[in-house]
């Protein structure tokens, strides 16, 4: 499997478009789906690495962005706003680019936002049948990262979008890899997207000493992989 490098889109953001897919394992079992739903607590449960002032704030700009695209846009348009860290992905579908461009103008207004990925295609928007097969690729992804007990399925965002998984997160190069490569073997997925803050081992240690203290500032350099 390649990984397809991209540009850096922020001095401390990494976008990388990774991985279609051309493997796929057989459908986790009902139950460890079920369990991935249910499962709340636990060592995961702290692996959140945004402070939880960031982690407040993305909430509000989920918010704003969410009902503002609303309502510039309609209802009837399938946009769904993402947010991990301040950065904002915008994902779905618009009728032309003027409603994509629309889309994006919303969120580039709110207070703080870091980031914008915008993402979506100008196209019909997507089916019912759709929408589930999504949801469901989404639940198997994150049990898949769960299962696989080496990575923090905690510290990884996930959203899919008509079978394109994306990932977010504060994440080193090894661990966005090995989350990609997790992702990339699930049923369904067609191709990987990472939108991730890279940092260095050596961040990650620190973090892991002073939890939820000043990630921001411990955000390294930007990087590429393929």
């Amino acid at each position: 499997m390649n990984f397809i490098s991209s540009k850096t889109l922020f001095s401390k953001t990494l976008l990388v478009a990774a991985l279609s897919a051309s493997v796929a394992t057989p459908l986790l079992s009902g139950c460890i789906v079920a369990g991935a739903a249910a499962l709340t607590t636990g060592t995961m449960a702290a692996a959140d690495r945004r402070t939880l002032g960031t982690q407040v704030e993305d909430r509000s700009i989920q918010l704003k962005a969410t009902s503002g695209i609303r309502e510039k846009v309609g209802s009837a348009v399938n946009i769904n706003a993402t947010v991990y860290s301040r950065q904002v992905l915008l994902t779905g579908q618009a009728p032309d680019a003027e409603t994509r461009r629309a889309a994006e103008l919303v969120v580039a207004n709110i207070t703080n936002v870091r980031t914008i990925i915008n993402e979506v295609e100008v196209a019909d928007g997507a089916t019912l049948s759709v929408k589930s097969n999504d949801a469901l690729i989404t639940t198997k992804v994150k049990a898949s990262l769960l299962d696989a007990r080496d990575v923090y399925a905690n510290s990884v965002k996930v959203t899919t979008e008509n079978g394109v998984v994306y990932l977010m997160g504060i994440l080193t190069e090894r661990e966005a890899n090995r989350v990609a490569d997790i992702a990339s073997y699930v049923n369904g997925v067609t191709k990987v997207v990472k939108v991730l803050d890279i940092i260095t081992e050596d961040e990650l240690a620190k973090m892991k000493m002073t939890p939820s203290n000043g990630v921001e500032n411990q955000i390294g350099t930007p990087s590429q992989s393929k």
